[in-house]
């Protein structure tokens, strides 16, 4: 069985076709990050009107990658939610045209679960019951996967998300965008020891997370440097990788706490946060010191991607979900 799956969240216009015993045969990503870099951020109409030009070159691409005609497809992933409303009608255009086209049949995605599903890519003996920390520039969540399909959401963000939070922090430092791979790469040069920060909710008795009040802090310490502090790149790789340091500290302070109330010994991450090196490091060495295991996608399968869409649309296709062409995007659809 063939699975394609097409995944437009927000600015990236992806395909990927899957097959049933979740290997890769192609996954394709078009990314718009030069598009929105001079905005700072993504800027939903041109991120819709991008997918308009790039998806049919994608989804070629990923066909021929896979050595696949469209019509050897058996089924159709997309999508639905959340995340921005053009860019997610962009993708489900295309789904629906394939699947009346081609005559296939149709399955509505949510793209949380389908980062929660990207770990069967590289792990496919993976199985409930574990815990799930989803992080992302739009999410932070802790998921207790009872079983597939069935979630119990124990804790998410309050304000910002982790990977806003990081974008913002680049944008006001004058990094540039996407802040997350910046502050990554620039904290690898810092003392994460220099400065401390103190992170919202960090130490009161929830399983939420809050990352504004640290966002704040961290600007209001650059904006108290001198101007020979700012322009000295120790200072601001030492401030950055501060930074970085509160909120992999938090996450994984969060996970434990979690783990704790589950019982739960496995832990998988998800999202394009766990594309980060220092939760990756520091998160193994939790789990090597406290006897847990714990799951990261691969790089290329922890930002937004269509195999995640293509493998978790399969498993629901196959426990019977059939959605109708008058299913429409979901901007707020949650877990």
């Amino acid at each position: 069985m063939l699975a394609l799956g097409i995944e437009t969240s927000c600015d990236d216009s992806c395909v990927a076709v899957v097959d049933g015993e979740k290997k890769v045969l192609a996954s394709v990503v078009s990314s718009q990050v030069d598009f929105h870099r001079q905005f700072g951020g993504v800027v939903p109409e041109v991120a819709a009107r991008k997918h308009l030009e790039f998806l049919l070159p994608v989804l070629d691409k990923a066909l021929c990658k896979a050595r696949v005609d469209v019509r050897d497809i058996d089924l159709v992933a997309v999508t639905r939610g959340p995340g921005l409303l053009g860019s997610l009608l962009m993708g489900m255009c295309l789904a629906k045209v394939i699947a009346i086209t081609c005559g296939k049949p149709l399955v509505g995605v949510n793209h949380l679960e389908g980062h929660l599903f990207a770990v069967l890519l590289d792990y496919p003996e993976v199985v409930p019951p574990f815990l799930c920390l989803l992080v992302s520039g739009g999410h932070t969540e802790l998921v207790a996967v009872e079983d597939w399909g069935v979630y119990r959401l124990l804790g998410r963000t309050r304000d910002d998300a982790a990977g806003e939070a990081y974008d913002k922090v680049a944008k006001v430092l004058g990094l540039g965008y996407p802040g997350g791979v910046i502050i990554d790469r620039l904290s690898r040069k810092g003392d994460p020891a220099r400065f401390f920060f103190r992170g919202g909710l960090e130490y009161e008795d929830t399983l939420d997370f809050s990352f504004s009040g640290l966002k704040t802090a961290v600007i209001r310490t650059f904006s108290g440097f001198s101007e020979k502090q700012r322009e000295d790149p120790q200072v601001l790789a030492d401030l950055v990788a501060s930074f970085q340091e509160s909120v992999v500290r938090i996450l994984i302070k969060k996970t434990i706490r979690a783990m704790e109330s589950t019982g739960y010994r496995q832990v998988v991450v998800g999202g394009g946060v766990a594309a980060n090196s220092y939760l990756r490091q520091k998160m193994q060495e939790e789990a090597e010191k406290r006897g847990f295991r714990v799951y990261f996608p691969s790089l290329s399968f922890c930002t937004d991607n269509g195999a995640m869409i293509a493998v978790c649309g399969l498993y629901h296709f196959l426990c019977g979900q059939r959605d109708s062409l008058s299913i429409e995007p979901e901007p707020q659809l949650s877990l």
